[in-house]
């Protein structure tokens, strides 16, 4: 490991100590927010981001290791490993550098060079690559052999051909030449499979593209390779081949003879038929995985944006998932997300009962006291808002459109049968609508957040990396936020610093018999949750009525004594100190550093003394679609709307405008200067002002332009 440390350090631009204590911190089995947020002191106050590069780099490191390690095996094995080729193979830093070094001693299937070189005629070869001066036909009639199958001058010279051709394609200088070439000279080029006109024509951008490979953003080599894997498009990698050839008759062409004649249609042969394909199918993999990074990493940023939307907040719901013939489901929850009701209404066609319809929610609102009105945004969403605001009731109410992405999939889960077995797949959906608009975060992690309904290509893309790189913004915004130990679900616990699926259970187990904790101390009477995962989790969690303020607080335990001391030297109460600034404006952190806590701990603490307890997501802001803009027929060109940014794309950012079908802000539109990323713009659920460009209801496309 300690290999790695340098070169990550010098990579990443951070100190190799930094790196070291770091890896350090993996190894004891500390986890990223962990380390992030109480172990600033040892690295030097590296973030999340940077700690997760660590992490990454070394997997990358380690696993460039084993590929070296099994190369150099493979190569002794063939008795063929010198000290020479052992020092290539350790000094090699990619894994394109390392494969190209190992590509002569590779073993392969019987291949044109492979039968050759059976037939004797490998000398031949060295006598034609040397390029001396002799009468080619002569030597070759020498190596004329009925029994080996080499039966004319011309077979001879053809086989030598066929192994120098070998020799050209496994030398690593003349594939590292002619990857750069692919690497800043490649065009990609699109066409449209004959015949595939009508049936692909979301491709129809496609039929006839071509652009500089290097230049061909994430979301086009991800449509184009969907499209060539659905069988509508043929993709292909372009270079200048006669620019490649000369390029590498250079390298090999030393004088004018009949030598360098045989040698020349030789490096034609080896480019076309072992060159080319093998560094086009690089080239394509690893275009593709840069495409796929830059798309996880815009849905990485998306899911952390729609995990982290500010929450309304406890308070008693009543939730509808709309629906015509089906009817609308409503459910009346509690401030701690329980259920206590559920009906159905029928205010829409075909039924059209709305009288009756009202006359429930009324009842509802006042029998449960209800002080908000959650409504999904699906099928009937718009016409059951209208329908709630028709509505007189007798205190002032707030009815949220919610974005309901993922709602069937939970309602379909196990996670979602497990917390209701007893009620269908709607009540289940109601609530989860509901249990959004109180708290996004706590409601969505139930969910896989590749099903949420944010990002871009998300089932195109590499499926580990995609899993790993999403299941870390969600345990970083749960852990940013804190979890309220005695109302989170199994689910949110999950993924809390240090706990897992069976701690999490184990909580709920106690919580269930025990009732609520009363001190995080308590926490180490749970099965299981040992001084490691006390350790890890205990910050993170919250006890809100705990009888220590810091209980509730991102202050961990093991600072509760530095607290004290602060409160003591104050001549004031831990309370005294959250309520009263004055109070902490006077404490010197200097007097309170030790070998173990020093002043970026210290800050924390003086930070969450100011706040304990306080939710860090922004507040509640109440959002409203534009009125008598229903459905997608009522749009024109030019209209002034107000709009809810759903998901953001490399290319521009989708925008609900309360049509039940999304509009499209094109990143030149987003704003009046040119910008690069879209994300410098807008963020998930930030509500914006658009004006409608285009409306194609036959596509069910809609342009939009947030520009003045």
């Amino acid at each position: 490991m300690n290999k790695y440390i340098t070169q990550i350090a010098s990579e990443l631009g951070i100190t190799s100590k930094q790196v070291q204590n770091t890896i350090t911190l993996f190894d004891e089995g500390a986890t990223i927010p962990f380390i992030a947020r109480y172990r600033k002191e040892r690295t030097e106050s590296l973030d999340e981001v940077q700690i997760t590069n660590i992490r990454d780099r070394i997997h990358q490191l380690q696993d460039l290791d084993k590929r070296r390690k099994s190369i150099i095996e493979s190569i002794k094995e063939q008795d063929k490993l010198t000290k020479e080729l052992e020092k290539l193979i350790i000094e090699a830093q990619t894994l394109s550098e390392l494969e190209d070094i190992y590509l002569p001693f590779k073993p392969k299937r019987k291949t044109r060079a492979i039968i050759a070189k059976s037939k004797g005629l490998e000398p031949l070869a060295k006598m034609i690559i040397s390029q001396k001066y002799f009468d080619i036909e002569e030597k070759a009639y020498e190596f004329i052999d009925k029994e080996k199958e080499v039966n004319s001058v011309e077979e001879a010279i053809a086989g030598a051909s066929d192994i120098i051709a070998e020799w050209i394609n496994e030398n690593k200088s003349v594939r590292a030449h002619t990857r750069r070439f692919f690497e800043y000279e490649a065009v990609i080029t699109s066409k449209v499979i004959i015949g595939k006109n009508e049936e692909g024509i979301k491709y129809k951008t496609y039929f006839d593209w071509e652009e500089a490979l290097m230049r061909s953003p994430s979301h086009r080599i991800l449509a184009m390779f969907r499209g060539e894997k659905e069988g509508y498009l043929k993709i292909k990698i372009k270079i200048d081949e006669e620019k490649v050839v000369e390029s590498i008759e250079r390298i090999y062409i030393k004088s004018n003879n009949q030598c360098a004649e045989i040698i020349v249609k030789a490096i034609k042969d080896s480019y076309k038929r072992l060159i080319f394909p093998s560094l086009e199918t690089e080239i394509r993999t690893s275009v593709k995985e840069k495409a796929d990074r830059e798309a996880i990493k815009v849905f990485a940023e998306n899911l952390r944006q729609l995990l982290l939307a500010p929450p309304l907040g406890d308070k008693n719901i009543l939730a509808i998932d709309p629906g015509f013939r089906s009817g609308c489901k409503v459910v009346c929850l509690d401030k701690q997300g329980k259920l206590l009701h559920n009906e159905n209404i029928y205010p829409h066609p075909p039924q059209r009962d709305s009288k009756q319809a009202m006359h429930k929610i009324i009842s509802l609102v006042n029998a449960y006291k209800i002080e908000a009105i959650a409504i999904g945004n699906g099928t009937a969403g718009r016409e059951t808002e209208n329908f709630i605001k028709k509505i007189k009731f007798e205190k002032k109410l707030i009815a949220v459109m919610v974005n309901e992405n993922g709602a069937s999939i939970y309602s379909a889960s196990s996670v979602g049968r497990e917390e209701f077995p007893e009620y269908d797949v709607t009540v289940r959906g109601a609530v989860s609508i509901g249990r959004r608009l109180m708290d996004p975060l706590a409601e969505l992690v139930k969910i896989e957040p590749k099903s949420i309904g944010v990002g871009q290509y998300q089932h195109d893309v590499n499926q580990t990396a995609l899993h790993q790189s999403l299941e870390d913004v969600v345990v970083s915004c749960v852990n940013s936020v804190g979890v309220n130990v005695n109302s989170a679900s199994k689910q949110l616990l999950t993924y809390v610093s240090g706990l897992g699926p069976v701690l999490a259970k184990n909580i709920l187990d106690y919580r269930n018999k025990n009732g609520a904790f009363k001190s995080r101390d308590e926490l180490k009477n749970i099965p299981r949750f040992g001084n490691k995962a006390f350790e890890l989790a205990a910050g993170f969690l919250r006890i809100p009525n705990s009888e220590n303020p810091l209980d509730n607080s991102a202050v961990h335990p093991e600072s509760y004594s530095v607290v004290k001391k602060m409160a003591n030297k104050s001549g004031a109460s831990i309370k005294n100190l959250n309520e009263n600034q004055e109070l902490r404006n006077k404490i010197n952190l200097n007097d309170f550093i030790t070998d173990k806590i020093g002043l970026p701990t210290l800050k924390d603490i003086l930070d969450e003394l100011a706040k304990p307890g306080r939710d860090p997501r922004k507040k509640f802001a109440f959002f409203e679609f534009t009125k008598g803009v229903n459905q997608i027929e009522d749009l024109k060109e030019g209209m002034k709307l107000s709009g809810i940014v759903t998901n953001i794309t490399a290319f521009g950012a989708f925008v609900d405008i309360g049509v039940h079908q999304d509009g499209l802000v094109h990143i030149s539109c987003l704003a009046d200067e040119f910008i690069s990323d879209p994300n410098t713009v807008v963020k998930i659920n930030q509500k914006v002002d658009v004006k409608v460009l285009e409306v194609d209801i036959k596509r069910k496309r809609i342009q939009l332009s947030m520009r003045e």
